[in-house]
């Protein structure tokens, strides 16, 4: 009896699938596109992780090499500069670019004029439309060590610089770093806000009205109502974002320079370099090899905030 209800629902689910195909294929024909796209850039792409394991000049056919790739990454010294740099500033600059995102929200939302808040959060998003290569050039002004650039020159009308003595942000070993947070903060904490305004904006009243009526703050609104009901989007948003950490290329390659490459040198640019400026036949069976250990890292990276998610609030996005 059993196995007769079991197969009858084996023959009926196909049956129920087709049905439901036939009602929405509208969806279906709409989905196709979406499918053919990434298929074809996203998974027939993957047949060239082979290459990983062979010598690959362009030249002649791919010679079989084993793991050679492998070692000779792990022995050079420039991919260790180039991973160890790629996860301190891009985890780094999601922390940030997340924390300043909570406050200009939690900000935003405590100003009640419409007009001036819809002011001011056009203001902030503007930046992230503007170009990495157009945002560094403006920085670079600003920056510039010669009588042109305002933040040397401020300095040396405060008297914390002598003339002569202004520093070559952009080219600093010591200031490279803070200098990429800073405009990385400033590009893409507006755009940040989005979701988290969206959170804000789904909190009841009345939780904050019954708030008030027990004698709460300000600050225990935020601290007690506010922040909880953020906790799930920070969360979801740090283990989405962390997928993209070792992806980390145009907002480095476009500050880049010789003086400060042990500083700015990422996994990304580092293939690049290898590719086009390593000055003979790029080897792309090597390059694939690091482009393989950068994509595991960025998803073992994912799945491990994921179980810690689970552990801390008891399910995690994946």
């Amino acid at each position: 009896m059993k196995k007769t209800k079991s197969a009858n629902a084996a023959v009926a689910a196909p049956k129920s699938t087709l049905k439901n195909m036939q009602k929405y294929k509208g969806f279906y024909l709409m989905f196709i596109p979406v499918l053919m796209f990434t298929v074809a850039f996203h998974y027939l792409p993957l047949a060239g992780i082979s290459l990983a394991f062979t010598e690959y000049r362009g030249v002649k056919a791919p010679e079989f090499v084993g793991l050679d790739n492998f070692v000779r990454m792990f022995e050079a010294p420039g991919f260790w500069t180039a991973f160890l740099n790629t996860l301190k500033l891009s985890v780094v600059k999601l922390l940030l670019n997340t924390l300043m995102a909570v406050v200009i929200s939690l900000l935003l939302n405590e100003i009640k004029n419409m007009a001036f808040k819809k002011t001011t959060q056009t203001i902030i998003y503007l930046p992230h439309f503007m170009s990495w290569v157009v945002t560094v050039s403006v920085f670079s002004l600003i920056l510039s060590p010669s009588q042109d650039g305002l933040v040397n020159t401020l300095l040396v009308n405060a008297g914390i610089l002598e003339q002569g003595q202004e520093i070559y942000f952009m080219g600093s070993k010591d200031w490279w770093t803070s200098i990429f947070y800073i405009i990385n903060v400033w590009k893409d904490t507006g755009w940040g806000t989005i979701i988290f305004l969206a959170t804000l904006s789904g909190i009841s009243p009345e939780l904050y009205e019954a708030a008030t009526m027990d004698g709460g703050t300000r600050w225990h609104k935020i601290r007690y109502i506010t922040l909880p009901a953020l906790s799930n989007t920070i969360i979801t948003v740090l283990i989405l974002n962390l997928a993209k950490v070792m992806n980390l290329f145009e907002s480095v390659f476009v500050m880049q320079n010789d003086a400060v490459i042990q500083q700015a040198d990422v996994l990304q640019t580092y293939i690049y370099t290898q590719t086009f400026n390593s000055g003979a036949l790029p080897n792309y069976g090597y390059t694939t090899a690091v482009g393989i250990v950068k994509s595991l890292v960025g998803c073992v990276l994912v799945l491990v905030c994921n179980q810690i998610s689970k552990k801390i609030r008891g399910r995690g996005i994946i």
